[in-house]
């Protein structure tokens, strides 16, 4: 097998063996059929935990309060080699449910947007089917893969599934207002999960060592409270009109904010997301202010308050326009020459039999963030978008993140468990640059 000794060849090929697409259909469908929306997961990472625990006896649920939880197995190594954590997060963007989907996922839920696996042969479609759950399963079988070839380990190996890994904030009815944005990583760090390298299973069939962070604005446009028959009689200046021409502005910014900082594999981007101000019951007056929301991604070189100083100065053309800086999670970078990055990208190309092909101009962030910010180096490596041509229906973006292909998670399941068993079946100093 290119790239690796005898030895590991043939352990590789022993895992490859106990892959098979029957059961990662059946990963994929026990996922998919418990809803996990983020600030939800606990029952998804108690099915998770349960599923592993009879491949993997250390195996655990780690709750973060009465609703939300992990979920983690360790296989043990006998310790002169790295540890490392395969991981992905299991919280859905979306909820599931007319009640909190409506109408701003579009005019109804479609089958897709719902928490119930459907197959069309190679595919099973449901909510998150894609992103997360599928690149989960993949972490799952990898680890039921290694453990049930008995393949000695250096370091231990430990697959880890987070709970609020999406870029949300609580939902209604939470008791915390931080319940996404990687929290389940970070307490999964905080509370000593931790490991010498990482790999995060998300989308993409490439290996990334950076991506962008995310700073979140609130943006307020002030104007004056007053009344449709007074218009014409009193001083006019409405916030929802004013409100609509910052709009018009920043998105025209937001283009040349992107080409100033695109460098690396990254050209982060921004959004306006949401507009409130006024009384949807009384029409008839203006509202004093209106205030929107704000994505900005920065770059790792870019840190928040870099990012903040240049959004008011964006906006700086602006009377009565004041923002705060409501959210921060800076960007990451790997360095290209770390062992996890080349132990990656070797396993890429020996799939595809050429060099590495990088993907330049990303501007989604995940959970790596939360590793490589706490010092472990980590990688991003998944799945592509199902192709329009293997598709009984049209990909739009939430048919991309619901639908998943078995074929594509068994490539990746066998990416990780190269890359995972290239790393911990090695004593330290055999790696160069180990961090031990």
């Amino acid at each position: 097998m290119a790239g690796l000794d005898e030895r590991r060849s043939a352990w590789v090929t022993e895992a490859w063996r106990h892959v098979t697409g029957t059961r990662l259909r059946e990963l994929i469908t026990g996922l998919v059929d418990i809803p996990s929306p983020t600030g939800d997961e606990g029952p998804l990472a108690r099915h998770i935990a349960d599923t592993l625990s009879a491949s993997l006896p250390h195996t655990a649920v780690q709750p973060l309060d009465d609703r939300q939880a992990n979920a983690w197995s360790r296989l043990k190594g006998d310790g002169t080699g790295p540890d490392l954590m395969l991981y992905a997060p299991i919280d859905t963007l979306t909820v599931g449910d007319e009640r909190e989907d409506l109408p701003w996922i579009g005019p109804e839920l479609r089958e897709d947007m719902r928490p119930r696996a459907r197959v069309y042969d190679d595919l099973v479609v449901g909510l998150g089917a894609s992103n997360p759950k599928g690149h989960a399963a993949c972490v799952m079988m990898a680890a039921e893969a290694i453990a049930g070839a008995g393949i000695p380990l250096a370091g231990d190996l430990v697959a880890a599934f987070g709970a609020g890994g999406m870029p949300t904030n609580a939902r209604p009815g939470s008791t915390r207002l931080n319940t996404g944005q990687g929290v389940g990583c970070s307490f999964l760090l905080e509370q000593g999960l931790w490991t010498d390298y990482a790999v995060i299973a998300k989308p993409g069939w490439t290996v990334s060592w950076d991506e962008v962070g995310l700073v979140w604005f609130e943006v307020t446009v002030h104007g004056t409270h007053t009344y449709v028959g007074s218009r014409h009689r009193l001083p006019y200046d409405n916030a929802v009109a004013r409100a609509g021409e910052v709009v018009r502005h920043l998105e025209e910014w937001f283009a040349e904010y992107a080409e100033r900082h695109t460098g690396g594999t990254v050209a982060p981007q921004g959004i306006v997301s949401s507009v409130r101000g006024g009384w949807p019951r009384m029409a008839a007056v203006t509202p004093a202010s209106c205030t929107l929301m704000v994505d900005l991604r920065i770059a790792p070189e870019t840190s928040p308050m870099q990012a903040k100083r240049e959004f008011l100065a964006a906006l700086g053309e602006f009377e009565g326009v004041t923002a705060e800086m409501v959210l921060a999670v800076p960007g990451t970078r790997t360095d290209p020459d770390s062992w996890i990055r080349r132990s990656a990208t070797a396993a890429w190309e020996a799939f595809e039999g050429r060099e590495h092909e990088v993907i330049r101009g990303n501007s989604g962030a995940t959970d790596a963030n939360i590793l490589r910010g706490r010092g472990i180096p980590t990688v991003r490596v998944g799945m592509p978008k199902v192709p329009q041509a293997e598709a009984p229906f049209e990909i739009d973006f939430a048919r991309g993140m619901n639908t998943v292909s078995v074929r594509a998670m068994e490539k990746l399941t066998r990416h990780l468990i190269r890359t995972a068993l290239d790393t911990v079946t090695r004593p330290r100093t055999e790696i160069p640059g180990d961090p031990a």
